[in-house]
C-alpha cells in the first residue's frame, strides 16, 4: 500500500509541475522537443529518488535542481557535441504578443553558453536569489554572479537596438 501512495503523490505532483519544468526546460534548451526529453529524464529521476525528494522542504526547488543539472550534464556529454544544432522554427504553441521580440530575446538565450543561460533563467524566469541558484546548478555564489553578469552583458549586447543609418540622397 504504501508503493501505491508514493506512486500517487508522485503522479498528481507531475500532473501539476509538468507544464512548468517544460517551460523552464525550454529557456535553458530553446528547443520544444529537446525540452520534452529533458523534462521526460528529469521526471525519471524524480521517481528513481522520489522518497528523498518527497522528503524536502521545497519539491519544486529539488525538481528544478534536477532538471538543471540533467541540462548541463547533457551540455557536456559526447553525444551533445556530436549532433547537429538546427535552428527550426518555434512551435505554434510558443507564440506570444510580441512575437518579434520574443524571438529576438529567444535566439539571443539560445546562443549564450550553457552554464550563463542556466543561470539567467534560474534568476530572472525562476526568480532565485543568488544563493538558491548556486544550490540549484552546485556552485558557488560567486560563479553565479560572474555567470549571470556576463549573460546578461551578452544579451544586452545582443538585443541592442542599432539604428538604421539614414539613406543619403545625391
Amino acid at each position: 500500500m504504501a508503493k501505491q501512495a508514493r506512486d500517487t503523490e508522485f503522479t498528481e505532483y507531475v500532473a501539476s509541475r509538468s507544464g512548468w519544468l517544460r517551460k523552464v526546460a525550454y529557456l535553458l534548451c530553446g528547443d520544444w522537443h529537446r525540452a520534452d526529453d529533458l523534462v521526460q529524464e528529469t521526471i525519471t529521476k524524480l521517481y528513481v529518488n522520489w522518497a528523498r525528494a518527497g522528503r524536502v522542504e521545497n519539491v519544486d526547488g529539488y525538481a528544478r535542481t534536477v532538471l538543471v543539472n540533467t541540462f548541463l550534464a547533457e551540455q557536456r556529454s559526447p553525444w551533445w557535441r556530436r549532433t547537429s544544432r538546427s535552428r527550426s522554427a518555434p512551435d505554434d504553441e510558443a507564440v506570444v504578443v510580441d512575437l518579434d521580440a520574443s524571438l529576438d530575446l529567444r535566439q539571443a538565450l539560445a546562443a549564450l553558453p550553457p552554464r550563463q543561460r542556466a543561470t539567467v533563467v534560474l534568476r530572472y524566469y525562476c526568480d532565485l536569489t543568488v544563493d538558491q541558484a548556486a544550490a540549484a546548478m552546485g556552485c558557488s555564489s560567486g560563479n553565479v554572479k560572474s555567470q549571470t553578469a556576463r549573460g546578461l552583458d551578452t544579451l544586452r549586447r545582443t538585443l541592442t537596438v542599432r539604428p538604421v543609418a539614414a539613406e543619403r540622397t545625391p
